[in-house]
């Protein structure tokens, strides 16, 4: 089993790896970005993809639905710390290749994620499956609190910046950059760009002629 860990984070990977290191069969490679992610999938097109998406600036679910698309046969198991209920729907709806993971989880779900993703199934940890049955709740703008350095952050996001362009043009690094990204959309209840500049957009923070230049 070829197993393709998309995470830069140092903890995730030295915990995956000791973890896949307990199961027969198991070829672990790391992948540095999404260009040598895609690679990998050229090389191996029934790999298992542990992917934080944040990390590896996919911007949305219709990325990921594309990456689907290209590679059927890839199970992908979306292991990340916050995902909000909205994103996981619309994600497991295209297809069942799709688990899901939060990084509180405990061991033992990650080991039955992984042995689902061999059976070519389906796994969603409880947590998850917690905020999946939970009514939802709507964040309204006056809810949201951001700091300027987050609203600036978002201008640049809805501008369509990557995370890597903001950490340049704001000397700062990525990790920075991508931390500030991940609490502004869990301050807008949001969990891609795609949503998080439609917010920018309503509250004034981008000009509508500026977005579409």
């Amino acid at each position: 089993m070829y197993v393709a860990l998309a995470d830069n984070q140092d903890i995730t990977r030295a915990g995956m790896m000791y973890i896949c290191q307990e199961m027969e069969g198991v070829e672990m490679h790391r992948a540095e970005d999404k260009a040598e992610m895609i690679e990998q999938l050229k090389s191996h097109p029934d790999t298992i993809v542990i992917l934080d998406y944040t990390l590896f600036d996919i911007n949305d679910v219709e990325e990921l639905e594309i990456l689907h698309q290209r590679f059927p046969l890839v199970q992908w198991i979306l292991f990340s710390v916050d995902l909000s209920g909205d994103f996981v729907r619309r994600l497991i709806a295209i297809a069942p290749r799709f688990s899901i993971l939060l990084k509180e989880s405990p061991i033992q779900e990650i080991r039955e994620c992984l042995l689902f993703a061999q059976r070519h199934q389906r796994y969603i940890c409880q947590r998850m499956a917690e905020i999946l049955l939970a009514p939802t709740i709507s964040h309204t703008e006056e809810d949201v609190k951001l700091t300027p350095t987050e609203t600036e952050i978002l201008k640049d996001i809805a501008l369509g910046l990557t995370t890597k362009e903001i950490a340049e043009r704001r000397f700062s690094s990525f990790h920075t950059v991508n931390t500030h990204r991940k609490n502004i959309f869990r301050k807008l209840g949001v969990n891609n760009v795609h949503e998080a500049t439609k917010y920018a957009l309503r509250a004034g923070l981008v000009d509508s002629a500026e977005y579409y230049i």
